[in-house]
């Protein structure tokens, strides 16, 4: 949302927000720690200063962007692990930098003007015009007082006016263009061959002497991973709940409380054609008088289905509620006058009636005795689970905890840290995500904290033994060994004959003799471009075809483990013109870059002059972590 309160704010204001491009905050080593000055203070740059409440809430929006795109929210530790921190504190202390400079320049803008630049922002208006009620509620919804806004765009616009001293009249040079152009859309015809796996014939199995030493070369593939059984007791509302215990009774009275969820109100299909001018709706209703149908209509004006039709809608699901007036008034069939909507006059068709109905108590009893015991035991799960864990404080065990309160805790045999037996097979496992990285970290003997099992819902651990990982023997893994060899094989002979058949090319065989050696078909692309893929080459083979001239014979990877062994024929140079339609995102992007990198070269140096100090305790509060870690 902040961001759309900055948005109308124009070009420059991205530039300056996009600072984090500063390659010197890659790290937190800006400077030393602070030393005298306010504890409030995050960051300061000369005589301007970031304080703690700004980087906070700066993050935490960063945060909460992230988490939307992730779909989870992320906390303010998991966060640190991800550098955000890092970033939003480079983009506060290059803002920081840039008011400095602004200040040292004696930059300003009167109110006049910075009142005028904030009501052309198209994210306060409505209909066109600046509303200030919508400004407020803005403002209110992200927590931000008005006079803080106020003064932040001030110092917005005074950083717009630096930028554009320094970068606002640079465009992007022609040669520059012309360059950029010939080398994104510059295509290459070419012919290739394709060589699978299967091009090498069949192998035969490797002699014992070569098995052993391929082995012995990799046995960490080979090698058995650490297991761990597990004793695991899961309590949740869904496996204590027992619907045969709610009666009846209880059901119909719960049927009657909640009877309107169970309701379907009356919902109208309707078709409908606009017309803008009512003179027209009217003859179209004479039309339909004198005998036309709703599908002359639709046929006349070239209408499809899908344009006509609203979809099957209660009442008050209608935009229009003189649509719904009139639809719900009418039988099925054609209402023959025309109906005056909010944005135009209509003719509408009742095409489908789907009456009001009530599901009778004997179709939901199930689904309400199950709700009902669902709820009851979800309180029951919460005196469960303080009662489990004093018998844990207490020493007692999971097994006989389980017993003590007619519980059946779960026995895992054997797991590995990815969640697969001895034997390599996928292990069903209860509860949370959380249990395999938790049972790895503990270990026998160990009380483990409680994990939560869905939304409402309680797992315990333990960790019964560990079973070291180890050095498999030969005869145990024979079989995925032998497999393993020949495809190491194949890969190696496909490869060599491969490069002996771009070699052939080199010398000067053609194409179309070793293809019919090969017993190949020759494959032909006629526009390679770079950095696309195509069904059969991945786009670091495609560009391979463009680092020589016509007739470079290149051998690469193809798709799906084949090997490409591909000839250039012919290479087109795009034509360039400065006007072209293609040209003018090119020249945008590379302005902007121009522009960013001039801009971050200046915050660079403003830095360097005047120093950045970080109070790197006071930002450690705020994310969750210790100077040492």
């Amino acid at each position: 949302m902040l961001d759309a309160l900055r948005k109308g704010a124009g070009t420059w204001v991205a530039k300056i927000f996009l600072v984090l491009l500063v390659l010197s905050f890659a790290a937190w080593g800006i400077a030393d720690v602070f030393r005298g000055f306010q504890t409030t203070t995050a960051a300061k740059v000369g005589d301007a200063e970031v304080s703690l409440i700004d980087f906070e809430r700066s993050y935490r929006q960063e945060l909460d962007r992230i988490g939307r795109q992730i779909g989870r929210p992320l906390s303010t530790t998991e966060g640190a692990q991800f550098g955000i921190p890092q970033q939003v504190l480079a983009r506060l202390i290059a803002d920081a930098a840039m008011n400095d400079e602004a200040r040292a320049m004696n930059i300003g803008l009167s109110k006049e003007e910075l009142a005028k630049a904030i009501q052309a922002n198209p994210a306060f208006q409505r209909g066109g015009k600046y509303d200030r009620n919508l400004l407020l509620e803005l403002l209110r919804s992200n927590g931000i007082r008005e006079e803080q806004f106020v003064t932040d765009q001030q110092l917005t616009f005074q950083r717009m006016q630096i930028a554009e001293g320094i970068s606002g009249g640079m465009s992007a040079p022609k040669t520059m263009l012309e360059a950029v152009n010939a080398y994104q859309n510059e295509s290459r015809s070419a012919r290739y061959l394709v060589l699978t796996p299967q091009s090498v014939g069949v192998l035969a199995d490797p002699d014992e002497a070569a098995l052993t030493a391929f082995y012995d070369e990799r046995k960490t593939d080979f090698r058995a991973p650490e297991l761990r059984a597990l004793t695991v007791l899961e309590l949740t509302p869904e496996n204590m709940a027992k619907a045969e215990t709610i009666t009846d009774e209880a059901a119909r009275t719960e049927y009657e409380r909640t009877i309107n969820r169970y309701r379907t109100d009356e919902r109208r299909r309707v078709r409908q054609i606009p017309f803008t001018d009512p003179a027209e709706a009217e003859a179209a209703a004479a039309d339909m008088a004198a005998g036309k149908t709703f599908a002359d209509l639709m046929a006349a004006r070239n209408l499809k289905e899908t344009d006509v039709d609203l979809g099957l809608l209660a009442r008050d699901k209608f935009l229009d509620p003189a649509i719904a007036e009139a639809a719900f008034s009418a039988a099925q069939g054609i209402v023959a006058q025309p109906v005056k909507g909010r944005f135009s006059t209509v003719i509408l068709e009742v095409a489908e009636i789907s009456p009001a109905a009530t599901r009778p108590f004997e179709d939901v009893r199930d689904e309400i005795k199950a709700s009902l015991a669902l709820a009851a035991a979800e309180k029951d799960v919460m005196d469960l689970h303080d009662e489990i864990e004093d018998a844990r404080a207490g020493g007692t065990t999971l097994a006989e905890i389980g017993t003590r309160f007619n519980l059946s805790p779960l026995t895992i045999a054997a797991v590995d840290s990815t969640g697969k037996d001895a034997n390599g097979n996928a292990v069903t496992l209860p509860g949370t995500g959380d249990l395999l990285a938790k049972a790895f970290d503990s270990d026998v003997g160990v009380e483990n904290d409680v994990l939560a099992s869905g939304q409402r819902g309680y797992l315990w651990f333990e960790v019964a033994s560990v079973t070291p990982a180890r050095d498999r023997d030969l005869s145990e893994v024979r079989p995925a060994v032998v497999t393993a060899w020949l495809a190491a094989e194949r890969e190696k002979k496909l490869a060599d004959l491969a490069l002996a058949t771009a070699e052939r090319l080199r010398k000067g065989e053609t194409l179309e003799a070793v293809a019919t050696e090969l017993g190949l078909e020759i494959k032909t692309d006629p526009a390679l471009k770079r950095n696309l893929a195509t069904a059969d080459l991945p786009a670091t083979t495609a560009n391979e075809a463009f680092t020589g001239p016509v007739g470079t014979v290149v051998e690469a990877a193809g798709t799906a483990g084949n090997r490409v062994v591909l000839v250039v024929d012919s290479i087109a140079t795009p034509a360039f013109f400065l006007e072209a339609e293609e040209i003018k995102p090119i020249d945008e992007q590379i302005t902007r870059q121009l522009q960013d990198s001039l801009l971050n070269q200046l915050i660079s140096q403003v830095e360097k002059d005047k120093g950045v100090e970080i109070n790197q305790a006071g930002i450690a509060q705020i994310i969750g972590t210790s100077r040492t870690q």
